[in-house]
């Protein structure tokens, strides 16, 4: 008789090996390319955002970008020592560029809903964040009190000593706890799996227990552990997922070869830390997500 781990251990298989043989596909000029895709390849990115991608990151002159691609691209700023006026700095070059939201730490949604209301940019915010250790009922307490600031999407971070435990219940719960805030009032929900902390088979069954908790996507990272995203991650979490939910790749991207890469391999939003420090071109401030 095939137990639950044998059928188990069979689809972790199947997943890697069809990560593997997209992983050796050939990859075109755009390899070589330095960057700056929205700009000077405009349409070959139209094409990537027809076929499922809702966000993409940007490596160039932000001025360059034309207006209908810039609003697919994340702004970020989750440094602990971010100020008031680093905020009002990042919403405003948001608002100037037109891109989709800003990323925050949930003390500053507020003032981030203020300076950015009238606007099509939408205030994103992190829960549990970056460990994924406070309770069930924090966290959902958490993300309703972000959402009720003025947050249209919560990233959240799951309780990883929980799944590295095998209690998958309570990990699937906690999850289900943010997922209902989120939809009681029309927000997304991301669940940061922290995979570098993980084994394959623990990412797999992480972004599993993510879709059954009805989370609107899967992120890679915090940026605060021991690595951020890669290629094969995330490509083992879209062959998961599936093609209806969201992949987020996040931490330690930094170039448009990164991003290329993440979008190739699933990814249908980028997180950066270094907004337009990074769009422009210019080496970022910081360098964690």
């Amino acid at each position: 008789m095939t137990s639950v781990r044998d059928t188990r251990d069979d689809l972790i298989e199947a997943i890697t090996r069809e990560v593997l043989a997209a992983l050796a596909t050939p990859g075109d000029a755009c390899r070589d390319c330095q960057g700056a895709c929205a700009a000077h390849c405009a349409d070959k990115v139209r094409d990537v955002v027809t076929t499922g991608a809702s966000r993409i990151a940007y490596h160039g002159q932000a001025a360059d970008v034309p207006r209908d691609l810039a609003r697919f691209i994340d702004h970020t700023l989750l440094r602990p020592d971010a100020t008031a006026a680093d905020i009002d700095r990042l919403c405003a070059e948001a608002r100037d560029h037109g891109f989709a939201a800003v990323c925050i730490n949930p003390t500053w949604v507020r003032r981030a809903a203020d300076n950015l209301r009238g606007t099509d940019v939408a205030v994103a915010s992190v829960i549990g964040f970056p460990f994924g250790a406070t309770t069930t009922d924090i966290k959902a307490l958490e993300a309703r009190r972000a959402i009720r600031d003025g947050a249209g999407e919560i990233d959240m971070v799951i309780n990883i000593g929980a799944l590295k435990s095998g209690l998958y219940d309570d990990v699937q719960e906690d999850i289900a706890r943010v997922s209902d805030a989120c939809r009681e009032a029309g927000a997304a929900n991301k669940v940061i799996i922290e995979a570098a902390l993980l084994t394959d088979e623990e990412k797999v069954i992480a972004c599993r227990l993510a879709k059954l908790a009805k989370a609107d996507f899967v992120k890679t990272s915090t940026g605060y552990a021991s690595g951020g995203a890669t290629v094969f991650d995330v490509a083992l979490m879209r062959e998961t997922v599936g093609p209806r939910m969201g992949v987020k790749a996040a931490g330690g991207i930094r170039t448009a070869e990164d991003v290329q890469e993440m979008i190739a391999a699933g990814a249908t939003r980028i997180g950066a830390s270094a907004g337009v420090k990074i769009v422009t071109g210019e080496r970022g401030a910081h360098e964690q997500y």
